[in-house]
């Protein structure tokens, strides 16, 4: 049960974090840029990319002709002087100022993630100093295994990605902080 309740506390101080890193300091509009002619390239996209929604990668090679030597020279010709963009496309839309249920999935998503941690730190007899370790290690391990791949691999910002990683660092030390607090307050009463 107190592995469950750090969870709940984790999840609504990293909520709260990530409220604030958005909202009051811009954390998450870091590297997000606005369209210079935003009309004509949403114009473009239904006629472009058809009617799927999913990722795109532009300009874009078909894995199936990785093995082709002339698709991989004409693919390495265009990509030298095109644009690149990776494009995450929903063909019908979708009214981003309405985030209640986003705001619900996020709450989830950082309780869930909360409950992970909880686990880890609840383990073993832990000081506090550790379970804070264990707090701060969890995001870098996360930053390095997913966003810094797709800096590397998907050329997403340099500033979006390390402003990522501020974010997590600074939320999972606020919300491990009270993570570890509580594992160690449940440890003593049970002692």
């Amino acid at each position: 049960m107190r592995i469950l309740i750090a969870a709940i506390f984790g999840g609504i101080v990293m909520f709260l974090w990530g409220a604030a890193a958005h909202m009051a300091l811009g954390l998450g509009n870091i590297g997000i840029n606005q369209p210079a002619h935003e009309d004509t390239v949403l114009n473009s996209l239904h006629e472009g990319l058809g009617p799927q929604p999913g990722v795109y990668l532009l300009p874009s090679l078909d894995p199936h002709h990785w093995n082709d030597p002339a698709s991989k020279a004409a693919y390495a010709q265009k990509a030298a002087v095109s644009p690149y963009a990776l494009v995450v496309y929903l063909p019908q839309g979708e009214d981003m100022t309405r985030m209640g249920g986003a705001l619900a999935r996020q709450w989830a998503s950082d309780t869930l993630s909360a409950l992970a941690l909880a686990v880890v730190m609840g383990l073993a007899a832990f000081s506090f100093g550790q379970r804070l370790l264990i707090a701060v290690v969890a995001p870098v391990f996360a930053w390095l295994s997913l966003l810094v791949p797709y800096w590397n691999w998907y050329r997403f910002p340099g500033s979006f990605t390390w402003a990522a990683l501020v974010e997590q660092l600074i939320g999972w030390l606020l919300a491990g902080a009270v993570m570890a607090w509580w594992l160690g307050r449940g440890r003593r009463k049970a002692a």
